[in-house]
């Protein structure tokens, strides 16, 4: 072991030490009366303030440092800053819950928690096998840089930095919306100055240091995560099954979740609910029928309903409601198309058994040797598991924000070890979320429904302030008692509320909202410097400076890397989607724009310029088409009709099963016409 290493492995010990100390004393805080107003933000400043020093004293200018640490990045610490870049916020909020909303086999709509799971870590073996070691052995600095020297030319370059600016942005953009949601939970302040607040540490991180300064403050904020999963996970476990380890004991859970969904559907409370919903969403599909009719029929029913509570002198409470029904009415008919078919569709979805959640451990939907409409949800179900599965495991191996970390090594050896190394640090995470989702489920299942609505928690209050779409409870039915069709869990909550839902100390709290930060933080460093080399190295310094020199870049690129974290906290204020769905998006972007090229590239000696960029643009194009198409809200904008025109069954976030075969026929075929041309 080098001087290097052996004075690495001491600042790791001695990080380790002082973070477990300090989890200690505030636990000895909360113990001795400490309030939860102070506990929150504690833990936000101080982690996000321990990432900006270490993020300050990586500070450089050096080109070499700033684009890839000095390429002196041991394996093991490089292992851990990819897993800590790689597993995001997807991983470490939203994978749990897709696990607890989608099961393990997922519905016709949903492909299943357990894609997330396989797909995720498969991709893995590919860029073990197949990319890594080769990227590392060209010495490059970025992912673009590959297809301007493998195929030459400026457009191979020139789309593959424009597919990696648009891929990472996506994903940027779902780090952000976790930040903010972190931030305001753990300080009371509103969304968007919550988002602001954690921009400042993904600023200080990334900013001055580049590669260099991101790469340790992404091996700090792994083992933040590693403390905050594992510890909440553990405890539960040990409360309700008397065994800490979780992914070895969590299977009794299952039996009985699978016992209590039947008494569920069997509970003629729940099926009053399922009943309510089916009204409401054939209400909604009446209304859609003659949109412009429906929203003059509403606004005037909601103008008429204020008007008459001012004639009566009604209490100022009642006319204040009723001034904010009216207010919600949709504007125009396009607004209130998108709206009512959104409404419609969760209404449906809701009317189905068990709130349309599939059940935990069913392997698909359906039946394989049932009716025919048993089997084709199954056949659909299986599907579309296999295609989000494909498509996350390819995202994995085209990801340029990921591939980036391996060209940090010393060596193409250390590179493939480096993975081997990434493997074994998300799993540790990755087998205790199945775990999880199953334990918050039992609790859920047992202990909040049937619960009367005068004794829900203060927590559901509180996280439905931060964002309504997190966690909704509504007496749907007047019976004053909590139904399971009655409460809408977003897939961002599940983690995050683990602590209070089973009852543990606030400051374990307090620790998992650090370890969602220290994800979110540690992707969207990656991210933004992805994004800014891609603008400034790849675009910029190529089409219109070429002559700046290497100091001038790397101040440019920290510049464009400020204004890129801007735009993308302006877009996430919108939440414009969960977490999960913005980085699935996100995947199968990276796998249709870079992975056909890519490989082809690597191992076929007849790929070419004009090959590589038709098929990166056919790829890329037919995936983007296909989710714009297929979406609500841009179909409502253009004035298509409601409803999706699916291929063959395959959801939208899965585009690239469609991307991919097709971004691997053109580059084949074009290159191959291309070259006997030449």
């Amino acid at each position: 072991m080098s001087p290097y290493e052996r004075r690495v492995r001491r600042i790791l010990v001695s990080f380790v030490a002082g973070f477990l100390l300090f989890l200690g004393l505030l636990a000895w805080a909360e113990h001795r009366g400490l309030s939860r107003f102070w506990l929150g933000p504690i833990f936000l400043f101080s982690t996000v303030m321990m990432y900006a020093v270490i993020g300050i004293r990586g500070r450089t200018t050096d080109p070499e440092e700033y684009y890839v640490a000095g390429r002196r990045i041991p394996p093991l610490y490089n292992g851990m800053a990819a897993a800590a870049d790689w597993m995001s916020a997807a991983s470490f909020i939203s994978m749990a819950g897709g696990l607890y909303l989608q099961g393990y086999g997922g519905s016709e709509g949903q492909a299943g928690g357990l894609a997330y799971v396989l797909g995720w870590t498969g991709g893995f073996c590919l860029v073990a096998l197949l990319i890594a070691p080769h990227l590392r052995k060209l010495n490059l600095y970025t992912v673009p840089d590959y297809f301007g020297l493998r195929f030459g030319g400026r457009w191979p370059r020139i789309v593959a930095a424009l597919a990696a600016v648009l891929c990472s942005f996506v994903y940027v953009v779902a780090q952000i919306y976790g930040i903010g949601l972190i931030a305001s939970r753990l300080t009371g302040v509103q969304f968007e100055i919550g988002i602001m607040l954690g921009l400042g540490g993904v600023l200080l991180c990334s900013f001055l240091g580049g590669m260099k300064a991101i790469t340790w403050t992404q091996v700090a904020q792994y083992v933040v995560m590693l403390l905050a999963f594992l510890i909440p996970v553990s405890w539960l476990s040990y409360k309700q099954l008397g065994q800490p380890a979780a992914p070895l004991v969590y299977g009794a859970r299952l039996q009985k979740i699978s016992a209590l969904e039947e008494r569920i559907a069997r509970d003629p409370a729940e099926r009053q609910v399922e009943a309510i919903f089916l009204r409401r969403a054939r209400d909604y599909e009446a209304r859609l029928r003659d949109v412009d009719a429906a929203l003059a029929q509403e606004r005037a029913a909601a103008q008429q309903r204020v008007r008459q509570l001012k004639q009566l002198g009604a209490d100022s409470d009642l006319v204040f409601e009723a001034s904010r029904a009216l207010a919600a009415v949709p504007r125009d008919a396009a607004t209130a198309r998108e709206q009512w078919t959104r409404a419609m569709q969760e209404s449906y979805e809701r009317a189905r058994p068990l709130g349309g959640i599939p059940r935990h451990s069913q392997p698909f939907a359906g039946d394989p040797e049932g009716s025919p409409a048993q089997q084709e949800a199954f056949d659909l179900t299986r599907r579309n598991f296999l295609a989000l599965m494909f498509c996350l495991m390819v995202g994995t191996a085209g990801l340029p924000h990921l591939l980036t970390r391996y060209y940090t090594t010393p060596s193409v050896a250390a590179a493939r070890s480096s993975v081997a190394w990434s493997l074994v640090f998300i799993a540790l995470v990755y087998l205790a979320a199945p775990a999880l989702a199953a334990l918050v489920k039992y609790s859920v299942m047992q202990n909040l429904v049937g619960s009367s609505f005068d004794a829900l928690p203060p927590w559901i209050a509180q996280w439905a302030k931060v964002d309504p779409s997190l966690i909704s409870v509504a007496d749907v039915n007047g019976d004053h008692i909590l139904q399971w069709g009655e409460i809408r869990l977003g897939a961002d909550i599940i983690m995050l509320a683990t602590p209070e839902l089973g009852g543990l100390p606030y400051v374990v709290s307090g620790l998992v909202a650090a370890g969602g930060l220290a994800a979110a933080l540690s992707t969207a460093d990656g991210l933004l410097l992805t994004i800014s080399n891609a603008l400034v190295r790849d675009i910029f310094c190529h089409e219109v400076k070429p002559q700046l020199r290497p100091e001038q870049r790397v101040i440019l690129s920290k510049f464009a890397l400020m204004a890129v974290a801007l735009v993308a906290a302006v877009v996430a204020s919108t939440k414009p989607a969960e977490i999960l769905s913005l980085v699935s998006a996100s995947f199968s972007l990276a796998a249709a724009a870079f992975v056909p090229a890519m490989l082809l590239g690597i191992l076929w000696r007849g790929a070419n310029r004009t090959g590589a960029t038709a098929g990166m643009v056919a790829g890329l194009g037919i995936t983007i088409f296909y989710m714009l198409a297929n979406s609500p809200g841009f179909r409502a904008f253009v004035g298509l009709p409601p409803g999706q025109q699916l291929w063959f069954g395959i959801q939208p976030l899965s585009a690239a099963v469609f991307g991919v075969p097709l971004g691997f026929a053109v580059t084949w075929g074009v290159s191959l016409l291309a070259g006997r041309r030449t």
